[in-house]
């Protein structure tokens, strides 16, 4: 290769600049006919004893005389650039053409890498280390020592590799020094020569391709290359191959297949290049061109996952008849850190999300895609490449001895067949009915029916049976319960789009804090919000959370205002009642609880007790109380628990009516319509039939009885029925109604 540097002068008589340059303002153009003609042609130039060509320019000049001259250097070159050397060895019986690779010995060995659980490790290490130096120092002997230390080590090495997690093994799957395809290319080869380009004017260097021979057979080998360090990984694009790779992959596997060569591909990538670039150059065409290729070629294919395989990136050369997999190699459709991201908005559950996905190569095997696993030495395959090398070695020729035993219809129908067996279903199960379901961002502090029942119950006997009008335990679940209702509204004005106008009334009505009456305009903001707040959230399945956390504290805020009205009325009847009755009562009391001691009744003391009931009553009448019915406290609660009792004799003998008319199927066929439109025809229809059946097949004579017995009881125990809500011993309250 020769170049030419050309430099005009100012070669006349006259004032120019010291150096004999001369300035043009303006542009020169020199084209094919000043050069062209006269480059090679000795004549029209002088050469100079320095090896300069110099010609003067004819028609360039001035009025003074002066022309121009152009000078023209040339300079040798190498004989031959990249890719030729200057003596190419046509009879090379081993090792590979070094001037067809960009692959290079690196100047400097890999800084080690420690990952964060082999911290124990590194901390025995130095340990060890640190006793080697006192040995070299002091003379002693250390070797019990040391022993013992390095005994421990690979105790604690064999431990810690024999039980890792799916996180740590996509950790080791991506450590730096881990080997890459060429490495593995060059340690199981013989020979091997590089192949380059897509033969559509561009080569990938993430998707290495060439022909390597093992045990005297050539074998076509394809690999995703990642880089040894920083230089390396952006000039491979950090093994993300673009649409040119895939297209070089696949120009390479048509070739193996017209001239019969067996191919072995090595996975290592996080996937495809996803940039604007790619996909309009038809990233998505180009893999699934590979896909479709790959099942319709003749000879066999075995694939290799060295490291991660990232989803369609990593499938575009893996459809082979065999997929092996190493020990602490990865192989996933979207990698942990993007589905944790996805479903738990956050890359923090990375380790849950590489659980759930069943990464490893373990896991591939037990679900019969990976064909088989390859080891890995004690701390990766980074410990010892060329080992793991050889295994992989071992791998490949032992399978290839198999395949190539098939016929061409036969390593079809194989391949065909391996991806039909992935996956599996299942046969006389039903099927989950169809469900309608809100896409809207789901309520996360939601909870189920269960729970709000359950926390409702609690919260009404803590307020009912309180002795004090305060309890902390209560009051703290009550602001919780507020502070919870207050977020949900927060969130709900945000999803209804609601946000904006309540912060731009809050400024106003902090702005208007010191008048004592609102802005009647203001009012209106006020109402007009509120209004379209509760349209929205009238709105059937929106907010479910929202709406029964509300009804909770308005149940609770009624319950809360009972309990201090039934407090205050209390107090109240208490002044009122005169001493002399309520020593009666108390006399009274004492003798109830002789009498259900034993004790024989005392005459005079039930008709004290009798007159003191009267006071009682003239008492509260003139306090202008209503008396609607008188109760035991000990009375009630047992007849509540009869009720409860024949309620769970009713439903069992439903159950079992259901299961011996067979009506499972129906009542599930409801449930699935119900969802749907609770409200169809279809559901009365089905409601009605259910009821029907169980009426006829139920023998309800007995069940009658007993509630019929109930209503006597509960009717002799209470003048009339009312309400569960006993403030008093002695007196009942409904509403104010005593």
């Amino acid at each position: 290769m020769t170049t030419i540097s050309l430099v005009a002068g100012n070669c006349g008589r006259g004032r120019g600049y010291e150096d004999g340059r001369f300035e043009f303002r303006s542009n020169l153009y020199l084209g094919k006919d000043f050069l062209a003609s006269d480059l090679f042609n000795n004549n029209p130039f002088r050469r100079k004893a320095n090896g300069c060509l110099s010609k003067a320019l004819k028609g360039f000049g001035n009025g003074n005389g002066r022309r121009f001259r152009v000078i023209a250097r040339v300079k040798k070159g190498k004989k031959h650039d990249y890719p030729w050397p200057d003596n190419i060895d046509l009879d090379i019986k081993d090792g590979h053409l070094t001037y067809l690779s960009h692959f290079k010995p690196l100047a400097e060995k890999p800084k080690p890498v420690t990952l964060p659980f082999e911290k124990p490790l590194v901390d025995l290490e130095k340990k060890i280390i640190e006793v080697c130096r006192m040995a070299d120092e002091t003379g002693l002997d250390f070797t019990d020592q040391i022993g013992a230390l390095e005994n421990k080590y690979q105790q604690a090495l064999k431990d810690l590799y024999t039980h890792l997690t799916p996180i740590q093994r996509l950790a080791i799957a991506r450590h730096p020094n881990r080997p890459t395809a060429l490495d593995h290319i060059l340690n199981i080869t013989e020979k091997w020569v590089e192949l380059h380009g897509d033969r559509a004017g561009y080569d990938d260097p993430a998707m290495v391709t060439g022909i390597g021979t093992m045990d005297g057979k050539s074998y076509m080998f394809i690999g995703q290359q990642k880089g040894r360090n920083t230089k390396e990984n952006i000039f491979r694009n950090f093994a993300m191959p673009t649409p040119h790779g895939y297209r070089k992959a696949l120009r390479m596997m048509k070739y193996a297949d017209h001239h019969g060569l067996p191919i072995v591909t090595f996975v290592d990538t996080p996937g495809a290049y996803a940039d604007l670039k790619s996909e309009e150059l038809g990233q998505g065409e180009a893999i699934a061109n590979n896909l479709r290729t790959m099942f319709g070629l003749k000879v066999p294919i075995v694939t290799v996952v060295i490291g991660e395989g990232g989803s369609g990136g990593a499938l575009a050369i893996a459809c082979p008849n065999k997929l092996f997999m190493l020990e602490n190699s990865v192989l996933y459709v979207a990698s942990p850190e993007a589905c944790a991201a996805i479903l738990w908005k956050s890359s923090q559950a990375a380790p849950k999300a590489a659980e759930k996905l069943r990464i490893t190569a373990q896991e591939h095997y037990k679900r019969k895609i990976a064909d088989g696993i390859i080891p890995e030495p004690l701390g990766g395959a980074h410990a010892d490449p060329v080992w793991t090398s050889q295994q992989i070695r071992l791998a490949i020729t032992q399978a290839m001895d198999e395949l190539t035993k098939m016929d061409m219809e036969e390593l079809l129908h194989h391949r065909m067949l391996k991806f039909r067996s992935i996956g599996g279903f299942q046969e006389g199960k039903p099927v989950e009915p169809e469900r309608k379901r809100n896409m809207k961002p789901s309520d996360a502090s939601r909870l189920n029916a269960a729970d709000i029942e359950s926390d409702l119950e609690k919260l009404k006997k803590n307020i009912l049976e309180a002795k004090v009008p305060s309890d902390p335990i209560t009051d703290q679940a009550i602001e919780k319960l507020k502070q919870d209702v207050d977020n949900e509204v927060t969130r709900a004005f945000i999803s209804m789009g609601l946000q904006e106008k309540l912060e731009s009334l809050k400024l106003e009505l902090s702005r208007a804090s010191d008048n004592q009456t609102l802005n009647r305009n203001l009012k209106v903001k006020v109402d007009k919000l509120m209004q379209e707040f509760k349209q929205n959230l009238s709105r059937p399945g929106a907010h479910l959370g929202l709406k029964q956390k509300l009804e909770k504290l308005s149940m609770v805020s009624r319950l809360i205002e009972q309990k201090e009205k039934g407090e205050k009325l209390k107090a109240e009847i208490n002044q009122k009642i005169p001493s002399e009755i309520k020593e009666k009562l108390e006399q009274l009391e004492t003798a109830q609880a002789n009498l259900s001691k034993g004790d024989p009744l005392d005459e005079d003391l039930v008709a004290e007790a009798v007159k003191a009931k009267k006071e009682l009553i003239e008492v509260l009448k003139s306090a202008n109380l209503e008396i609607v019915g008188v109760a035991k406290r000990k009375a009630a609660a047992e007849l509540q628990e009869k009720i409860v009792n024949v309620k769970k004799e009713i439903d069992g003998e439903i159950e079992r009516v259901i299961d011996v008319a067979g009506l499972h199927g129906k009542i599930e066929e409801l449930k699935a319509e119900m969802v749907i439109d609770s409200s169809s025809p279809k559901v009365e229809k089905l409601q009605a039939e259910i009821k029907e059946e169980i009426r006829a097949a139920l023998d309800d004579t007995a069940l009658k009885q007993k509630v019929e017995n109930l209503r006597r009881e509960f009717a002799t125990s209470s003048e009339e029925v009312i309400d569960e809500k006993v403030i008093d011993d002695k007196v009942i309250a409904e509403n104010g109604r005593w």
